[in-house]
């Protein structure tokens, strides 16, 4: 596979070594980004300019309880406790210090959802992730009555969803939130949203710092709403945009994060945002015609908006950045998942003869052959449905291997057919925003940990997409260190702007390396597609077939 405009990647900015660092941690000048993943809560600690000082992470998973995808939120507190542990570790380890004051906090999380509570602050019903997909009947009527696509894991889907099943918890409703908003609340006492992740509950309005006043009387009128006893707008949170205190670290804040005590309270925060955001920050795609993929769990692109487009539609989803600025987002319920547990097979056939091998070199070999399979594939598809696939009409996930008889099935067009599957659905979306509706894109900035190996996801994107894919040494990161970031901007003293800091401070000495489509990889990548398009009545049907 061959690649154009290829410039050298550096790392981010230093961080300051040695006894600078540690006074620097000691003074409290550290910022702090959690980021809860679908798969991962990560954490990155930087200084001032974005330079990473330390991480730390946990890992856990979502539960299918009956037919609903949750975390409990036990889960998520053992696993934010656990993450801060393991970056205090690394930060004594590294740096020699313990990690007492910070300069700034910001709170990240998968958007979306149902996170519900009384005038007590109990949780009413359990957590409901973006994964449910059952709201559809609810989300259909909000588009119509609001003529605009709300999907069907917006918390305003969800809400409506519970309030026309007659759910007996929805009369007692008091506070409705997204994860991030519920941890941001606990550390802080301060129930409120970044405006990217508000955009994920209900439509922003023109304004681009509070929800559409206009479309919450339209929605407060559907009588199902109506008949309650609670106004909407009082169930929602503040919203905020990139850069306003949001409020402090307090003292239960600071030992739900440290039980030990290590760690004060006082931090200043960020607004609380959602991975979409937090993306978008750590590949400064936050200006019209710049655009971030990021390729997890699930798969998501932003694209910064230019002016509106034509009209609603059911594959785009209309949100912000974290300074509000209109973005088109293209959602995906599936990316990496199916992929992953494909490799977990190669890994235990590699332990079964001896050769076992760590989980970078396993991912690098797949990959690598997979960049020298045929541009089409030879003729492999993949389905990566987990769960289901709004984009694409699936409506219950069954993963699917699919090929004619005289498919060319080798290992090489096998992983080319995985990398293709897992950004096949996002393709799809894509070709309704870029050639469609004719949106203008200069580069798409891509992180996530299917980057990893140098350049070969980097350019199946870019194949895929039609447009040139940059990618950062900082991209592997992800959202916690977008999180950190606007933690740091929050805490500096002098005014600046988000597209201004990221530009003069954070990436202002960093190389980007680009892959442009290549010809061959993007017909190959076409003729891909179009079969895709033609088995997705298979996948459709697979649900019902396989039970």
């Amino acid at each position: 596979m061959t690649h154009a405009d290829v410039s050298p990647a550096q790392p981010p900015s230093p961080a300051p070594g040695g006894d600078d660092a540690a006074a620097l941690i000691a003074a409290g000048g550290a910022h702090l980004g959690i980021e809860l993943g679908s798969t991962r809560i990560k954490a990155a600690l930087v200084d001032g300019t974005g330079a990473v000082l330390a991480t730390g992470s946990h890992a856990w998973e979502n539960e299918l309880v009956g037919e609903i995808w949750t975390y409990s939120l036990d889960a998520v507190w053992a696993g934010i406790r656990d993450c801060y542990a393991d970056l205090a570790r690394e930060v004594r380890a590294q740096h020699g210090t313990e990690l007492t004051t910070l300069g700034g906090l910001g709170i990240s999380a998968m958007m979306h959802g149902y996170l519900a509570f009384d005038a007590d602050g109990e949780q009413l019903a359990e957590f409901r992730t973006w994964r449910n997909t059952f709201t559809t009947e609810a989300a259909a009527l909000l588009s119509e009555t609001l003529a605009q696509n709300i999907p069907l894991r917006w918390s305003i889907s969800h809400l409506l969803h519970a309030v026309q099943q007659g759910e007996e918890h929805v009369e007692r409703l008091q506070f409705l939130t997204t994860l991030a908003g519920y941890v941001h609340w606990k550390l802080t006492g301060k129930k409120l949203l970044g405006v990217g992740d508000a955009s994920g509950m209900f439509p922003i309005g023109a304004s681009g710092d509070a929800f559409d006043a206009e479309l919450l009387e339209r929605t407060s009128a559907l009588d199902p709403i109506a008949a309650m006893p609670w106004s909407l707008p009082d169930l929602l949170p503040e919203v905020l945009v990139a850069g306003q205190d949001a409020g402090h670290l307090t003292e239960e804040g600071a030992a739900l994060l440290d039980p030990t005590g290590t760690l004060q309270p006082g931090a200043i925060t960020a607004p609380p945002e959602g991975d979409a955001g937090t993306g978008m920050v750590a590949t400064q795609a936050v200006e019209p015609r710049t655009g971030n993929v990021s390729a997890g769990t699930s798969a998501f692109a932003m694209v910064v908006l230019e002016g509106p487009l034509s009209g609603p539609r059911e594959e785009i989803d209309l949100v912000t950045t974290p300074s509000g600025h209109p973005v088109a987002m293209i959602h995906t319920n599936n990316c990496t998942t199916d992929l992953d547990a494909w490799l977990g097979l190669f890994s235990q056939f590699a332990e079964l003869i001896g050769a076992p091998q760590s989980a970078e070199d396993l991912y690098g070999t797949l990959f690598s052959a997979g960049a020298g399979g045929d541009a089409d594939a030879g003729g492999v598809l993949t389905y990566n449905y987990v769960s289901g696939e709004h984009q694409t009409g699936v409506a219950s996930g069954r993963p699917l291997l699919v090929r004619e008889q005289s498919a060319r099935f080798t290992l090489e067009n096998f992983m080319r057919a995985q990398l293709y599957g897992a950004f096949g659905a996002l393709a799809v979306g894509m070709d309704a925003l870029l050639k469609d509706e004719g949106v203008r894109l200069d580069v798409m900035y891509a992180h996530g940990g299917i980057f990893r190996t140098r350049g070969v996801a980097q350019q199946v994107l870019a194949d895929a997409l039609g447009v040139p894919v940059a990618l950062g040494e900082s991209a592997g990161e992800g959202g916690a260190w977008g999180m950190a970031l606007l933690a740091a901007h929050t805490a500096r003293t002098a005014a600046q702007s988000l597209s201004a800091y990221l530009d003069e401070v954070v990436f202002a000495g960093q190389d980007i390396t680009t892959r442009s489509p290549d010809a061959a990889g993007r017909e190959g990548h076409t003729t891909w597609l179009d079969a895709y398009r033609g088995g997705l009545p298979l996948a459709r049907q697979a649900g019902d077939l396989l039970g």
